[in-house]
């Protein structure tokens, strides 16, 4: 394991390798591409009341039940596929949470005829750049934000499911549109520099 020699941020369980990489490759880079955001709003929305590396350890699994997630093909699923994918262990089989997924992608392509993409519209949460937050310790994290809960009750609004502020602000934290590295953390300048 050559994890050792880079702080990284406090929550993470750093024996887990595919936890660490997700954490140095993906974890708060800003991502603007709708095909990827609406990855990430997926697995979000499954995650509530779960932890986060449970659903990340079914990654795979989602990709293959949600058609790679192209929205357009999730959004064309029925009840058929619900039945279908409650009998599927790669991922969460809770059926209010399926439905939701076909239902959100079916909003999420509103959006973007709306404001041309999905991301134009979740970007303008916080002005159209990532905020950098200033975090020491586990206890600086905000759970929820001024931020998440308007972006949260705009979704709900829209008709979203399983998108209530926590598991918004841990999408927002995701895809980088706040950058929530602790401050020793060798991703948070990287990242920073980058954009």
């Amino acid at each position: 394991m050559q994890h050792h020699h880079h702080n990284r941020c406090p929550w993470l369980d750093t024996s887990k390798d595919d936890y660490v990489a997700y954490h140095d490759e993906e974890w708060g880079v800003p991502i603007y591409d709708d095909h990827r955001l609406f990855e990430f709003i997926t697995l979000e929305s499954a995650q509530a009341g779960l932890s986060w590396y449970t659903i990340l350890k079914k990654r795979d699994g989602y990709r293959r039940a949600f058609k790679n997630f192209v929205v357009d093909d999730v959004a064309q699923m029925d009840d058929s596929d619900i039945e279908r994918l409650m009998q599927d262990d790669g991922i969460i089989r809770n059926r209010l949470k399926i439905a939701a997924t076909i239902n959100n992608a079916k909003r999420f392509i509103e959006i973007q005829k709306e404001f041309g993409s999905f991301s134009n519209y979740q970007w303008q949460f916080v002005g159209g750049k990532p905020l950098v937050n200033n975090v020491d310790k586990l206890e600086d994290y905000p759970a929820i934000t001024e931020a998440s809960t308007a972006f949260a009750k705009d979704l709900k609004k829209r008709g979203f499911k399983f998108l209530g502020p926590t598991t918004v602000y841990a999408h927002m934290q995701a895809c980088g549109m706040v950058n929530d590295h602790c401050n020793d953390c060798f991703r948070k300048a990287q990242i920073i520099e980058q954009y």
